[in-house]
């Protein structure tokens, strides 16, 4: 019989304390100065270590997707910077990880209400830890993406240094939170349009405020000046209309996603063949299982018995009101398909099912579940089968989940799965069309949104007593993001000229 937990609750004062003891013991400034150690690894090597395990037909589209720019190698990077943070300075104050949480990590998607939320989408490397980790790649991610935007120092360093302020503030606001109210917690559709909406009526307000003068001048010097004047009232209007543009354009966004369904996912995913419906192959990123003996030389009646027995496995691991709902759905057809920038290579498949009819699918994504990068500098997750620990830790990280969310172990040895919905009005930003304002106003939603997922897990009257009042914590953040997108794209550098070498295989544009 399992010996019962045992359950702390200490006093808010302990916890302010507590706070206030890592904050002396690990200094908000200790965050700042980072540098590479003298010994560093080759970020290379240890690319070429994760790709022992992929597919290998898969590996150089890896690549070729990360070779597209800094900001892409980033993505694709997350055991790279596990590294180098594992040399960092803690706190010690730990919660659950997304272990991923750079900027295109976030997004939208539905809940199970069916109304449109805001949250980190990626969980591949979750696992508790020190809050530092993910605060500090999210950081690093907008200064790099502001940089592969064409953005000066300042406005990429500028982003970063808003996520952190969020990041900051926001646990502030969930400190003073009821336990109930912090767990209930989310950035909704309203939220976000009434967000935008303030946006828009600010960056009108702004592009109609007159450039003031500093002086009087005469002659030459005078239309100097009115002439830079005026150049100087051209760019901020410009920077304003670009603003309003893209509130307007994130707000279609939001509306558009509630299409994006199962259904929609059938008229761009499927075909109809003699009456029936199955999933069209385009290779090598969506390869239906018809054509799986070919790619993996295996039978195809044991392939869709395997695919079966999984199904049976994952089902059980399902709440039994969702499980039921999800038994009303038969087996159409499955296919391979290719997704992300550093989850390709592993294993990822989506499911056809189909309810009362034809026009009434489902479409499952089917995804491997490997050891988190995180565990190589941090303590194992507690759960044998690396599809429940991504599902264990999006669920406490997540306000709200997928309701189909679950995990199975694949037949193969030390090969494990987890499941959930291909398209449920899921929607994402677009980084490269945002301008400096915009990238900044995101960068909020960010540093709000993981706030709130390390409030669930971590003590947040410890974290907002360590992170303080003033600006110490952004400030040392934004000093490190800074100095690691220099590293990145060192590192890029490296990696490119590792495919130039023929070290690494590659396949581009796909």
């Amino acid at each position: 019989m399992a010996t019962p937990k045992i359950l702390a609750h200490p006093s808010i004062a302990d916890r302010i304390a507590k706070g206030a003891d890592a904050r002396t013991a690990t200094p908000l400034e200790s965050h700042q100065g980072w540098t590479p150690a003298a010994d560093r690894f080759d970020p290379v090597t240890l690319l070429e270590e994760q790709n022992k395990t992929r597919e290998p037909d898969l590996v150089p589209v890896r690549h070729g997707r990360m070779a597209v720019s800094p900001f892409t190698f980033y993505r694709g990077a997350a055991k790279i910077m596990a590294a180098d943070l594992a040399g960092t300075p803690t706190a010690g104050l730990d919660a659950q990880l997304c272990g991923d949480a750079h900027l295109s990590n976030f997004g939208g998607y539905a809940s199970p209400e069916r109304r449109l939320v805001f949250d980190l989408n990626d969980f591949d490397e979750t696992l508790p830890g020190p809050i530092e980790f993910d605060v500090k790649r999210l950081a690093a991610s907008f200064v790099i993406a502001g940089r592969n935007n064409g953005f000066t120092a300042e406005q990429s360093a500028a982003a970063a240094r808003a996520a952190a302020n969020r990041y900051r503030t926001a646990m502030a606001e969930f400190a003073r939170m009821g336990t109930m109210e912090l767990w209930y917690t989310h950035l909704s559709e309203d939220d976000l349009n009434a967000a935008l909406d303030r946006l828009e009526v600010a960056a009108g307000a702004k592009g109609a405020e007159p450039a003031k003068g500093k002086g009087a001048a005469t002659g030459k010097d005078k239309g100097k000046k009115d002439k830079a004047a005026k150049a100087v009232v051209a760019q901020e209007r410009a920077d304003q209309e670009a603003l309003a543009k893209a509130a307007r354009r994130a707000e279609k966004n939001l509306a558009k996603a509630r299409t994006r369904d199962s259904l929609q996912a059938l008229s761009k995913l499927a075909e109809l063949v003699d009456g029936r419906y199955r999933i069209k192959s385009q290779p090598p990123i969506v390869v239906p299982v018809r054509d799986f003996p070919d790619t993996y030389s295996i039978n195809l009646t044991d392939i869709e018995g395997v695919v079966r027995a999984q199904y049976r496995e994952y089902r059980e691991t399902l709440q039994p009101d969702r499980r039921h709902l999800l038994e009303n759905f038969s087996y159409v057809d499955m296919a391979r398909k290719v997704v992300g920038v550093g989850s390709v290579g592993t294993r990822a498949f989506i499911v056809l099912f189909e309810g009362k009819d034809a026009n009434d699918p489902l479409f499952l994504q089917v995804k491997e579940a490997t050891r988190s990068v995180l565990e190589d500098h941090l303590p194992a997750s507690r759960y044998a089968n690396p599809g429940e620990r991504v599902v264990r830790g999006q669920r406490m990280m997540q306000a709200t989940s997928d309701i189909f969310l679950g995990w199975s172990k694949g037949i193969q040895a030390d090969r494990y799965y987890y499941w959930r919905q291909l398209r449920d009005m899921k929607t994402s930003a677009i980084i490269e069309s945002m301008n400096p304002g915009t990238l900044q106003f995101y960068a909020g939603l960010c540093g709000w949104t993981l706030a709130r997922a390390h409030a669930r897990s971590g003590d947040v009257i410890a974290l907002a007593t360590y992170l303080g009042d003033g600006d110490a914590f952004e400030r040392a953040i934004t000093d490190f993001a800074v100095r690691y997108a220099d590293q990145n794209e060192q590192d890029y550098q490296a990696f490119t000229a590792a495919i130039d070498a023929g070290r690494l295989p590659v396949r581009r544009g796909v």
